[in-house]
């Protein structure tokens, strides 16, 4: 049983060996901790971590991203890496203070919405009370600077994740076209649509906590709740 989820991003810069004393955007630090330290606090049974990969598979729960991949002037450990979005998503979980048992879920980036679908399913049938948060991020081709260059589809393609997101229809992000997702940068496409299987029909409860594209990236916090009965519109 899925009991909540939250979104985050997957920018290095969350990360603080990356950024050293002088934090990178401290207001889409702030809303990733909030979103996972409510997940923590709701005391789960699970936490599943589910991110964007090269290939699709759980990862050892023991292992921890290397930072020197994404900032020069870091010493490397030596050891293998969890990739970018696992190692982001269990140091969310780490300083939010959780000491439960987690699940490290990677998702091939090409992994087809059916799949991605059905893994969600099976995350959720586990019979267990169970949290996600899921990484990923929106377009890299918001502005001239991105990382994709400008491209002028990438702003409706981040409103209509938005707006799916807002309005709990999570199901619409089983549609999203993964050609353009590919074309756009977009590398949370198969975790969402993994977070939508989970979800099913359910229309859960949202609170987005950041929107916006700095640096020309589509990023997106938000905190998730399944329905309950006093949600209900009397």
């Amino acid at each position: 049983m899925i009991t909540a989820a939250a979104l985050c991003p997957l920018p290095p810069l969350l990360h603080p060996a990356v950024t050293g004393r002088d934090p990178v955007l401290p207001e889409l630090r702030a809303a990733c901790a909030e979103v996972a330290g409510r997940l923590a606090r709701d005391e789960p049974e699970l936490i599943i971590v589910i991110g964007p990969a090269d290939a699709t598979g759980a990862w050892d729960t023991g292992s921890r991203l290397d930072p020197s991949r994404y900032a020069s002037g870091i010493a490397r450990t030596g050891r293998r890496s969890l990739p970018l979005s696992l190692g982001l998503g269990a140091m969310l979980l780490d300083q939010a203070g959780y000491r439960r048992p987690r699940v490290l879920q990677a998702v091939s980036s090409d992994e087809p919405a059916e799949a991605c679908v059905r893994l969600g399913a099976e995350l959720a049938g586990s019979g267990r009370r169970t949290a996600l948060l899921v990484m990923g991020d929106g377009t890299a081709r918001r502005t001239l600077k991105a990382p994709g260059y400008l491209d002028p589809r990438a702003a409706a393609f981040d409103t209509t994740i938005e707006s799916a997101v807002r309005d709990g229809e999570l199901i619409r992000l089983q549609r999203l076209d993964e050609k353009l997702a590919r074309e756009l940068m977009v590398t949370g496409r198969p975790a969402w649509q993994v977070l939508a299987g989970a979800l099913g029909a359910r229309q859960p409860v949202t609170e987005v906590r950041y929107c916006d594209a700095p640096f020309g990236v589509g990023y997106l916090v938000t905190y998730l709740r399944p329905p309950t009965g006093a949600d209900a519109v009397p």
